[in-house]
């Protein structure tokens, strides 16, 4: 029992924390940042302002995550995003295959918690800032749950918190806002009529309760909905949460210091959206549902950008810029929102997309005069323009990655952020966040500090592919069809493709490649093959070119109803089908036709179809169009970019096996396998079902022997990264792997490394 009598005013109690690292800040890039420092070794303190990490991803406001994939509706082939977002992204997968927010919260909840090193303040608001000599010294902050004040002090800090609370109060500089045009030459910069900042929005779940349900809307809702909303035709009762995005409000309010008005207008918008959609009699088909959810937060899209010492911008992404410095990848579109949101008359929303993706330089992840303070999430340095693309969480929370890495290489070298950028440390950053499976661009993942490089690598067998079975029935080509395959520089090659023609016609093929190797929008035209065609089934030959480097070549079969294509259920990794069009997610058109004084390129879309549609397109070549080769595993990167960049055991192996041996025996603690996951599969995290719960490319049951002793067995694995600890293994002659995938798919590796 206690009894406090009269006494002087109390003081809360006070905790004080000392970290490496402290992150403000608990979205998405917060925690990956602070798992990524906790992994590295880092003593971490991550502080969150909500009750739940996740930020927008979170049940609080349940936003899908996307990022480069962008739905799987632009050119951005294999461009998921790597590391620790995707560790998350792949166990939601499996865990939640009904898109339940709720869960979601649970898996980055349980990731957090793995990490001993890291501790986690929730419901903890930062208040104050300590800075002197151009450095943050501590943070003050407050729980209102256990009502304790929280001294934090730390060697460096992150602001994650996207409205940048840290980068604020510690007087680091930042924008908010949209830059003129001529600044840095970026024409999509839009004027005042558009408005110079993204609003929020707010989600809603509905559900169908197998009853009629009457709704009685309060009296805050909206009303007269029709004559104030200019899109409301566009309502549709099988939409709900996320797909109403454009329920959007407050881009000519000052989006930090007045959320609260823009909270509660959207709050009133949608209950009158609700309204208006079970009251108004022109939707009879929502009879039986019922309001299930609505958000009590908005999600936020923009506020303050912090200033680093490079500011990506338009051209940046657009042209697909090379920074030596560049760590991370980006490829959402620039998707800018007109600041009147759902009152204006205005689409909602801009979208412009590269032909492929972009990468992000260290340079904006850090503050420019701020010298311990990294900045991250919406709060990278980009102007208004380039954060239309960077903005979102998947690519946020990469660059949270390579700020939690980053900070670990300051400690043990006893350096600041600016550093990290110099040509003496940025090799190691690199190969720490590619280790981590974290894709770094035009970066050769394999090679530093790989020991695996001085072993004769053998296979018991390695895939020429040569074809692909036909025995998945046929596809007519209602629209354009294409199949990407490697491209040989050495040879010529024909491939042979099964059709049925159901009357009298010309099938046109147009082989074309992307104009950087790394990209996968069809643009240059190599050949064109035009057939005449009989009714029947038959097989047709069309000859592939010889390129002058390595790339993947576009087969595309021309729109045409009176043809079908012969498919293919086998699944390689690095080939894809893709059809021409857009995705209604993304784009309803198959091209994107940009007015020439906006800067941005026009071409076609050519977009996958999720599993399990999209099947390959069967074939017989003269030649093997590919050969799969054991020197994949030690080069290039851990993903298909101009070529598979893997290794595949030839499809009749029972028990394929991968042999090291070393001409003089080597110590090494660990050996890590880089998996296919399908990187060209977006992994929306809640509304979205998808059809494989384990990836079904990845090895499944691995067998790893060393010197002819069995150190390790790994089954039933959902992982894209393996890692085996050798360090009982004093010196290690040779190493013996045996693999499985249990789904009866080729066994494929896209590469090793052994340290």
């Amino acid at each position: 029992m206690i009894v406090e009598g009269a006494s002087t005013p109390r003081d809360l109690k006070s905790v004080e924390i000392e970290a490496d690292l402290v992150v403000v800040g608990g979205g998405l890039s917060g925690v990956c940042a602070a798992i990524s420092a906790a992994r590295e070794g880092l003593k971490v303190t991550l502080v969150q302002d909500r009750p739940v990490l996740g930020g927008n991803a979170s049940s609080e406001v349940r936003l899908w995550i996307l990022g480069a994939t962008s739905h799987g509706g632009n050119n951005n082939r294999f461009a998921r995003e790597g590391g620790i977002i995707n560790e998350l992204l792949l166990e939601n997968q499996f865990r939640n295959p009904g898109g339940n927010p709720v869960i979601f919260d649970s898996i980055v909840q349980d990731w957090v918690s793995r990490e001993q090193s890291l501790t986690v303040l929730v419901n903890t608001q930062v208040f104050h800032a300590v800075t002197t000599d151009n450095r943050v010294r501590e943070i003050h902050a407050f729980n209102s749950q256990n009502s304790t004040m929280y001294r934090l002090s730390g060697a460096f800090f992150a602001d994650s918190s996207g409205d940048g609370i840290l980068v604020h109060m510690s007087g680091a500089a930042y924008r908010m806002g949209a830059e003129k045009a001529d600044e840095f030459d970026e024409p999509m910069a839009p004027g005042n009529n558009y408005g110079e900042l993204l609003g929020h929005s707010m989600y809603f779940y509905t559900k169908d309760v197998g009853h009629p349900v009457d709704y009685v809307a309060p009296d805050l809702a909206l009303k007269d909905v029709p004559s104030l909303i200019p899109r409301y035709r566009r309502f549709r009762t099988t939409e709900q949460g996320c797909s109403l995005w454009w329920i959007e409000w407050g881009g000519r309010l000052d989006t930090i210091h007045q959320s609260e008005e823009i909270k509660v207008e959207l709050q009133k918008i949608v209950y009158g959206v609700w309204n208006y959609i079970k009251n108004s009699g022109e939707f009879p088909e929502a009879a039986n549902l019922a309001l299930e959810w609505v958000g009590t937060i908005p999600g936020k899209r923009e506020s303050r950008r912090a200033e680093g010492d490079y500011i990506l911008r338009q051209k940046d992404i657009i042209r697909q810029v090379v920074h030596e410095d560049d760590v991370c990848h980006g490829g959402w579109s620039i998707d800018l929102h007109p600041a009147d949101g759902v009152y204006g008359d205005a689409d909602g929303c801009n979208q412009f997309h590269a032909k492929g993706v972009y990468g992000i330089p260290f340079r904006c992840m850090y503050s420019r005069n701020i010298e311990n303070l990294f900045t991250n999430g919406r709060l990278l340095s980009a102007s208004h323009v380039a954060f239309g693309s960077s903005r979102v969480m998947a690519t946020s929370s990469t660059v949270g990655q390579a700020i939690g890495t980053a900070a670990a290489l300051c400690v043990r070298a006893g350096i600041l952020p600016r550093d990290v950028a110099k040509p003496e440390y940025l090799p190691a950053l690199k190969r720490s966040l590619s280790r981590a499976g974290h894709y770094v661009p035009h970066y050769d993942a394999l090679a530093d500090g790989n020991l695996a490089r001085t072993a004769k690598i053998t296979a018991s067998s390695t895939l020429a592919l040569s074809g692909l079975a036909h025995d998945h029935g046929y596809r007519q080509l209602t629209a354009s069809y294409a199949q990407l395959l490697p491209g040989r520089t050495d040879i010529d090659n024909v491939i042979h493709v099964p059709l049925r023609v159901a009357r009298q016609t010309e099938l046109k093929v147009e082989l074309q490649i992307a104009e950087k190797p790394e990209n996968h929008t069809p643009e240059i035209l190599v050949s064109t093959v035009s057939l005449s065609l009989e009714a029947g089934e038959q097989t047709v030959a069309i000859p592939l070119p010889k390129l002058a480097r390595a790339q993947y070549v576009f087969v595309c079969f021309a729109e045409n109803p009176d043809i079908e294509l012969g498919l293919s259920s086998e699944r390689i990794t690095g080939l894809v089908a893709v059809k021409k069009g857009g995705l209604d997610k993304v784009s309803t058109t198959a091209r994107q036709d940009a007015p020439s004084e906006l800067g941005v390129d026009s071409f076609d879309f050519w977009v996958p179809e999720r599993r399990p549609g999209g099947a390959n397109i069967a074939f017989v070549a003269d030649h093997p169009v590919h050969v799969f080769d054991v020197a994949n595993l030690t080069f290039g990167p851990l993903r298909p970019t101009f070529g598979p960049n893997a290794w595949v055991a030839d499809r009749s192996d029972p028990a394929p096996e991968i042999e090291l041996s070393f001409e003089k025996a080597v110590h090494a603690r660990k050996l890590i396998l880089y998996l296919d996951c399908d990187y060209d599969h977006p992994l929306e995290s809640v509304q979205y079902r998808h059809h494989d719960r384990v990836m079904p490319l990845l090895v499944h049951d691995v067998t790893v022997s060393a010197n002819g002793r069995v150190v390790a067995e790994i089954h039933d694995n959902r992982n894209p990264v393996l890692t085996v600890d050798l360090s009982e293994e004093n010196q290690i002659d040779s190493l013996s792997l045996r693999l499985a995938n249990r789904q009866g798919h080729a066994v494929s590796l896209l590469g090793l490394r052994l340290e």
